[in-house]
């Protein structure tokens, strides 16, 4: 089975698709592929599709979808060759709940933490060509937002949270990987779109900040700080971090060189506020 749930939902077993185009047994598929071979409560389940107000049929409609799923598997099995397991083999019914079997196929979220924990693996051992490498190839398994064209409740909400999260981790070390192997001009377009659409991600800002130093654009770096700082005061009455602060003032001195890292920047950063990272 190939599951892929960084971008639009696919599932395909056989190389046939099984995504069901209704949205909830959508949401049922989608949610069982976020914790492929794990056992998903029907608890669980139910709260995905009908929140904390489930219908008194929410256990027969919800057997009713994973009937459904079953017939769309059945079906791709019958493309395999030799194939001897059936529907029910894979998307398993068991006490309180259900488990998608992937039966050692990809997924992509998986594969994502793999490339990932490799480049913070090169970070950790100061390998900033490698760790670059290896979290652009971590970041490009990324077609859009996590299940972008799935219709999310609850539970799948606080995936693709969690999911976004680990992107976004990704991708600052990645930029202050760059940053580190001198690459500051060639950031300057990715940065100024992201701080755009994360506009109180302090990280990003520092990077930028970084970057645009480095070019010689003294006064643009100054000015993204200053923005950042407008729009933690007014948005959440917070001043900047101390960490960027510190950089801030870096940059005032023309030090650069001895600046704070950017990707410390929101080292000290309040769960919640300094990462996360708010889009428009």
């Amino acid at each position: 089975m190939e599951i892929q749930t960084l971008g639009a939902l696919s599932v395909r077993e056989n190389g046939v698709s099984i995504a069901p185009t209704a949205p909830k047994p959508r949401q049922v598929l989608a949610l069982l592929a976020l914790h492929a071979d794990q056992v998903v409560p029907v608890a669980m389940l139910i709260e995905e599709l009908w929140g904390s107000t489930p219908p008194r049929s929410a256990r027969t409609t919800l057997q009713t979808y994973v009937l459904q799923l079953r017939e769309l598997i059945a079906e791709a099995l019958t493309h395999g060759e030799n194939e001897r397991c059936t529907a029910k083999d894979i998307l398993v019914t068991l006490p309180g709940g259900y488990r998608l079997e992937t039966r050692g196929g990809t997924v992509d979220y998986r594969e994502f933490e793999r490339r990932a924990g490799g480049g913070y693996r090169a970070m950790d051992a100061e390998d900033f060509t490698g760790a670059a490498r290896r979290l652009a190839d971590a970041l490009s398994l990324w077609t859009g937002p996590a299940l972008t064209d799935v219709q999310a409740g609850s539970q799948i909400e606080m995936e693709c949270k969690r999911l976004e999260e680990a992107r976004l981790c990704a991708l600052d070390q990645r930029i202050e990987a760059d940053l580190r192997l001198g690459r500051h001009r060639e950031l300057l377009s990715e940065l100024t779109v992201l701080v755009n659409q994360y506009r109180m991600h302090e990280s990003l800002h520092g990077q930028f900040m970084l970057a645009l130093h480095r070019s010689g654009r003294r006064g643009e770096a100054l000015n993204v700080y200053q923005r950042l700082r407008t729009t933690l005061v007014s948005e959440l009455g917070l001043e900047p971090s101390a960490a960027l602060s510190r950089l801030q003032r870096s940059i005032l001195m023309s030090h650069p060189e001895t600046a704070v890292p950017a990707g410390a920047a929101a080292a000290g950063a309040a769960p919640g506020t300094r990462l996360v990272a708010r889009a428009n």
